[in-house]
């Protein structure tokens, strides 16, 4: 039986299954944004250090955009808020830090760290794509 005709027979089956995989990989992805952008809170002298370390100009404004990037966009995704446009921020927010903070390739924790960050883009792509699934805001 293919998973249409399987989907047709047993509609609430497959597709609550679906909506839950979706619900999942939605907390799963945001988890690390929310508790990330809660440690830069927690160490906002360390966190702008860090930012400056690299190179980037106004180390206060960059805290502040990825603490909100991080924490407002991870709960959104959880809830399935505006979930399409959270996703393409947060894809390209994952892409960017990688690129910026971790393109010291040679080092085996950066490098890691490098393709994490595309990994993770490519999940907030999926989500982009798909859209959040039953069970979220976006579809009440």
């Amino acid at each position: 039986m293919n998973t249409i005709t399987e989907s047709y027979i047993k509609p609430n089956t497959a597709s609550t299954s679906i909506d839950w995989l979706a619900l999942g990989a939605r907390i799963m992805l945001a988890a690390i944004f929310i508790l990330a952008g809660f440690n830069k809170a927690a160490d906002p002298v360390g966190t702008m250090g860090y930012i400056g370390s690299v190179g980037l100009p106004f180390p206060e404004l960059g805290l502040f955009a990825a603490i909100a990037i991080e924490v407002i966009g991870g709960l959104a995704l959880v809830a399935g808020f505006k979930t399409r446009a959270v996703a393409l921020v947060l894809a390209i927010f994952s892409i960017v830090t990688a690129a910026i903070f971790h393109s010291q390739l040679a080092d085996q924790v950066q490098f890691v760290m490098f393709f994490k960050n595309f990994a993770m883009a490519g999940g907030f792509l999926q989500v982009a794509a798909f859209g959040p699934g039953r069970f979220s805001l976006d579809r009440r």
